[in-house]
């Protein structure tokens, strides 16, 4: 089962077809195909151990697919390494904090903003920053890794942003954070796509995944049960059972 195909002609920007992918003698993804137009927002959907996080290291080219196709911008892209992914536009934004815990957040930004704008420009990519994460221009001369561990994902996702990519894959973004924080996070997601960055969210976070995705993939046991638009899914629970199992009534019958 496909997610968001695209209408018309249209070659969607990312594109995975049967893919088949894992670690050493244990596979992961079972034949997942998905499509991310441009623009828009996909949300991938699933429990622990669906194979969530393993899709979003293929779109990053962290893994390669043993079977299969991953196609961008309509080129089979499935043998590139990750660098040459990201100077083609992809980027991820890693779970967990990528941040460098000696150095000061104006540092920690200023070392990618050279690096990906050139000095002349860092600083006003520095003030676009804290326009993005106003909670870390607070915290621009306090050192990294005394921040708490939203403000050290905010960073983390600041530095990935410093130059807005074409797609950008968020790997569980939301987990282990207050609920404010991951408001803060979805407002900035929301703000970058409607700047023109095409997004893949695999969350567990559903309602916030849901409120910004146009589209929805739900992985289950390394396979999609359900791709298409948000609006077309139902009932998510359904499609959170194993393919072929229907769910067991219960004890009154519905």
């Amino acid at each position: 089962m496909s997610a968001a195909a695209p209408s018309g002609d249209t070659t969607p920007l990312l594109e995975l077809r049967n893919v088949q992918a894992g670690y050493g003698p244990f596979r992961a993804l079972f034949g997942v195909s998905l499509t991310v137009r441009e623009g828009s927002v996909l949300a991938l959907l699933g429990s622990n151990g669906a194979g969530k996080t393993t899709v979003a290291r293929v779109c990053s080219g962290l893994i390669r697919p043993t079977a299969g196709k991953f196609l961008f911008d309509g080129q089979d892209v499935s043998k590139e390494r990750a660098y040459r992914l990201a100077r083609k536009g992809i980027a991820q934004a890693p779970e967990g904090r990528s941040v460098f815990a000696s150095l000061t957040v104006d540092e920690n930004l200023l070392l990618t903003l050279r690096r990906q704008l050139g000095r002349s420009r860092a600083s006003a990519g520095l003030a676009h920053a804290y326009e993005m994460f106003p909670q870390l221009g607070k915290r621009r001369r306090q050192i990294a890794g005394t921040l708490s561990g939203g403000e050290q994902r905010m960073l983390a996702l600041a530095r990935v942003l410093a130059k807005p990519p074409r797609l950008l894959v968020c790997d569980e973004l939301s987990l282990g954070l207050a609920p404010i924080i991951v408001d803060e996070v979805y407002r900035t997601l929301g703000t970058i796509r409607d700047a023109g960055t095409t997004l893949l969210i695999v969350e567990q976070h559903v309602a916030h995944a849901l409120a910004l995705a146009d589209d929805v993939a739900v992985l289950v046991k390394g396979r999609v049960t359900y791709g298409g638009p948000v609006g077309e899914m139902g009932d998510l629970s359904e499609w959170l059972l194993p393919s072929g199992e229907s769910r067991a009534p219960s004890p009154n019958g519905q």
